[in-house]
């Protein structure tokens, strides 16, 4: 999600009904005096670095945008690893992620202003001409109501704003007539009918040619949304509204917001993630600032700064004094229950919680800003991405890395308001990684998984939007852009909109008709502009002295905030009884739990039965202590369940053409050689005869010494793996014999042995998909030599390429990454929805899982990952959950921090469009041409750095 506008909003108080303009100036001093103060903090980065920067991101972004105008348009997305565009329904369903896909060229329209931003003018003409040219709105698709407004309309309108803005400058766009206006208003038009509705909630998706409840709209059924998806309208609405004179956008946006504030829980002023669009109820109750509920914060503020109208600002004043009191614990942001804010609902944190300090930033909020930032700096230096979730000890929790571009807009906002030079300093690591981990020929690829730096075929448009926009912004200065970024606002998606907007078709009233506010002491108003001396002391090293403590926090085993505050409070008493201490046979133990209001029920077969009831407790301290200490004891279950299971491995093809650069997510063998424990296995591949190496080779010369190739299928994969060893291979990849299958749908696969003793396999075994498999296949055919690396993650590309003639960002790589002790992988735990942890009973039932058989697919630990910015609901809070445990002996965790709610929440599917017929085909790119088009980049990175000798 995105901050506001080019420094507006840094202060939180001014006078009622002020003129925008006074708001406007008063914000803007408040900046101009903060990055005053800083000028002496810390070593400046040169001019001709920050120029040198800022002219590699326009690299970079030519890379991308070129890539996908190449190889995808019209098609809404680029796939970077085949080079080729994403079409809905031609490819197999990732769920959720595909509603933001409309056929309608997403992610040119959501480039549309990031090109002005880059001064690309003449590319930002061409491309408005072909937007209106190719583009159509009226599909039969079903699409996200949320993920559409954000980024079709929000994009449609920060085109035309900075189209008009062209046009006034008199050299481009002269052409120009509103037709970008015109198209926002048809789709605006097109996205009414999903707030037919009792409650004025929007429905989550709808049809673009049918509406909503039609036979043929496949839509309209759904009573679930997240609140971030019915809150974040109102920018994008608003200005529809503001530009056209179509009031009917701003009432029904307005609408909504209005709702979701009389919903909040009254004695905690928090709203929760999920709900029901008819009742207004709750179904899920867990509150945070991340996935589900961010950009809802976000809006309010933004609304207040772009429209102008107090109630919007009262209203996040009273939800920020609640998300500090309960959900900051600083450097940490952890949900809770909206219902009982000081019980935590999970241990874990989500990536889209990043923007949550550009978002403190606006509001004035300056210390916990860089306290967040800083530890999410650190999580980020430890495995090169922000995880899409960690732990609070900040273990990976799911693996992956879209690409989110919010940390890198919290540090565009943060060196914004205070000039600190460190902060263009994590600009720039941010660059390098991107670069050395994510470019990949036809583009950028996010990150399968970020402990073993495999790719997914995928490149987001929010992605061009909004990641280069930040980092072209943090290191250009005010002269290298050709219009003022302070008269604008931006969106969630990076989107521009002119602040003028504020005093243009006022015909919406601003009186509050929800007057029913929680009174604020006059410190939530501290932050007021300008008031530097309270935001910056005069203590030049200020920033400084708040990041150094969290230096360390991330190699920390149990940072501070697990434990809740009341509870460092007791004068005396012991520390709690933890999970990984518990002995069913210690008296003490027994009776602490009894305290707890946790009941042990012994088993006839001598197993043993944990129940809590959280009425039974002896206070409500402990009653929240017998939840945490149920809440460890199904980890501890998982733990020992889980132990099995092994974390993926990666292929990395390391000839020429790929140099390292393409690195498959591979599934592990339960027998051969420990990739983890061992060197990694390098050699040339080879595919064996037979392919299914089921007998014995009949052509043991063409795989001596190589890496075979074997199809999945008709014998044990031990078998397989057997016959290629006596053949004299020195590896062996398994494909899948499933035509299409992916690691980007399916969960990770791990192969296991045939019952009886795998010792003599003394080679490594992996596993691919059919697609992944397909890239060395096809990179075969073109090449009669591919080499791979076979490892438990990918290795430093400055190693593996030394002396070839390659760009410099290819090499220039951590030459201490092969010595890096690898992250533990992270163990699978039992889901546990947020209404089961809140019920006053649980019980715990230990159960142990049997071993995988030859063939099951086992789910990958990070397999399951929130939707791009929406969250799934929450299962019905249940009575009660059976756990029965060993009884002697105790499990012991020696080392280790344990977690207090580990919890997965599985994405469900949905289904793809069901009419796949689209006007354009797939676009399959020969590797040839591919590899003429990676020449094309080599021979500019060569021009480039001539240029700077």
């Amino acid at each position: 999600m995105s901050g506001a506008g080019g420094g507006r909003g840094c202060g939180s108080r001014v006078p009622q009904r002020a003129p925008w303009n006074l708001v406007a100036a008063t914000a803007a001093l408040c900046l101009v005096s903060a990055t005053s103060v800083w000028t002496a903090g810390a070593a400046p980065m040169s001019r001709e670095e920050k120029q040198r920067l800022g002219n590699q991101v326009l690299e970079m972004f030519d890379h991308a945008y070129g890539n996908y105008m190449e190889h995808a348009y019209p098609a809404d997305e680029l796939m970077p690893l085949t080079c080729r565009g994403r079409v809905r329904g031609q490819e197999p369903s990732r769920g959720d992620v595909d509603d933001a896909l409309g056929k309608f060229s997403l992610t040119l329209i959501d480039s549309l202003d990031t090109l002005v931003v880059l001064n690309k003018t003449k590319e930002f003409e061409d491309a408005v001409r072909k937007v209106l040219r190719d583009v159509n709105l009226d599909n039969d698709v079903v699409v996200s109501v949320f993920e559409t407004n954000i980024r079709v309309l929000g994009g449609l309108l920060g085109g035309h704003s900075l189209a008009i803005m062209l046009k006034e400058k008199g050299e481009y766009m002269q052409w120009y007539n509103d037709e970008l206006l015109q198209m926002a208003k048809q789709l605006g038009y097109k996205l009414l009918p999903a707030f037919n509705t009792t409650s004025g909630l929007p429905y989550p998706r709808i049809n673009l040619k049918f509406g909503i409840r039609k036979p043929e709209a496949r839509t309209g059924t759904e009573t679930d949304t997240c609140t971030a998806c019915a809150g974040t309208l109102i920018l994008e609405f608003a200005a529809l509204s503001r530009f056209t004179g179509a009031t009917i956008f701003e009432e029904y946006a307005r609408k909504a917001l209005d709702f979701l504030w009389e919903k909040r829980q009254r004695s905690s002023n928090l709203v929760g993630v999920t709900i029901n669009i008819h009742t207004g109820d709750w179904v899920r109750k867990d509150s945070g600032v991340g996935a589900g509920i961010d950009s809802y914060y976000e809006y309010l503020l933004k609304a207040y700064v772009l429209l102008g109208d107090d109630s919007f600002l009262e209203r996040f004043n009273t939800h920020y004094d609640a998300i500090m009191r309960y959900i900051s614990q600083p450097p940490l942001l952890l949900d809770v229950h909206i219902h009982k804010p000081m019980l935590n609902a999970r241990t874990w944190m989500d990536a889209l919680l990043a923007f949550f300090p550009g978002l403190q930033v606006l509001k004035g909020d300056i210390r916990p800003a860089i306290e967040t930032h800083e530890m999410l700096y650190q999580v980020i230096k430890k495995h090169n991405f922000l995880p899409e979730a960690f732990t609070t000890d900040f273990r990976v929790h799911w693996a992956q890395h879209p690409l989110r571009p919010e940390f890198a807009e919290s540090t565009y906002f943060l060196y914004k308001a205070t000039g600190d030079p460190y902060y263009l300093e994590v600009g720039k690591t941010l660059i390098e990684n991107l670069n050395k981990y994510a470019r990949v020929p036809c583009g950028f690829a996010a990150m399968k998984d970020v402990r073993t730096g495999s790719h997914e075929d995928r490149m987001d448009s929010f992605f061009l939007a909004e990641m280069f926009k930040y980092l072209y912004l943090l290191f250009a200065d005010k002269e290298d852009i050709i219009f003022d970024v302070e008269d604008y606002i931006f969106t969630t998606e990076a989107h521009l909109l002119p602040l003028w907007l504020s005093t243009t078709n006022q015909s919406i009233s601003k009186k509050n008709t929800t007057s029913d506010y929680t009174e604020l002491d006059d410190s939530n108003f501290d932050w007021t502009c300008p008031n530097t001396q309270i935001l910056f002391p005069n203590d030049p090293l200020y920033a400084q002295s708040i990041r150094e403590p969290l230096k360390n926090v991330v190699d920390k085993s149990c940072p501070r905030g697990i434990i809740r505050v009341e509870e460092s409070f007791r004068s005396g008493a012991k520390p709690p009884l933890r999970a990984r201490d518990f002995m069913a046979t210690n008296p003490e133990h027994l009776e602490i739990l009894k305290k707890m209001g946790v009941s042990l029920i012994h088993l006839k077969d001598g197993r043993v039965q944990l129940v809590q009831h959280a009425i039974q407790a002896a206070s409500s301290i402990d009653a929240e202590d017998g939840l945490r200490f149920m809440q460890e004891m199904i980890e501890l279950s998982s733990q020992q369940q889980k132990e099995q299971q092994l974390p993926p491995r990666a292929v990395q093809i390391v000839s020429h053409p790929f140099f390292g650069r393409v690195v498959l997510t591979a599934g592990p063998a339960q027998f051969g050689l420990d990739l983890s424990k061992h060197k990694e296995t390098r050699g040339f591949v080879a595919s064996s005869k037979p392919y299914n190496g089921c007998s014995e080779l009949t052509n043991p010369e063409a795989v001596m010494g190589k890496i075979a190739l074997i199809q999945r299928g008709q014998c044990m994969f031990a078998e397989k793996a057997r016959n290629i060893q006596n053949a004299g291979a020195i590896g062996g990849i398994v494909i899948d014999d499933n035509e299409g299958s992916s690691s980007d749908t399916a969960p990770l696969f791990q192969m296991a042995g045939d019952g009886k003793d795998t010792d003599d396999i003394k080679i490594p075994m992996l596993f691919l998909f059919s697609k992944e498999g397909s890239i060395i296949l096809d990179a075969m055919r073109e090449y009669e030599e591919v080499e791979v690396l076979l490892s438990d993650k990918a290795k430093d590309r400055a190693a593996i390429l030394k002396g070839k003639m390659i760009p410099s960002y290819i090499i220039n790589s951590n030459p201490d990454m092969e010595n890096e002790e690898q992250p533990s992988s992270e163990n699978d735990f039992q889901n546990q929805s947020a209404e089961q942890m809140a019920s006053g009973s649980q019980e715990v039932d230990l159960v142990d899982e049997e071993s995988p058989e030859e063939g099951s697919s086992n789910s990958h630990p990070d397999s399951s990952s929130p939707a791009d910015r929406d969250s799934a609901a929450g299962g019905p809070p249940s009575e009660q959950n059976s756990h029965p445990t060993e009884s002697p002996e105790p499990t012991r965790l020696d080392g280790e921090c344990t977690d207090l709610d580990n919890q997965l929440e599985q994405q469900s599917d949905t289904e793809e469009d069901s009419n796949p017929n689209v006007s354009w085909g797939k676009k399959v790119q020969p590797i040839d041409s591919i590899l003429a088009d990676w020449n094309e980049d080599i021979e500019a990175f060569e021009m480039m750095e001539k240029d700077e000798l």
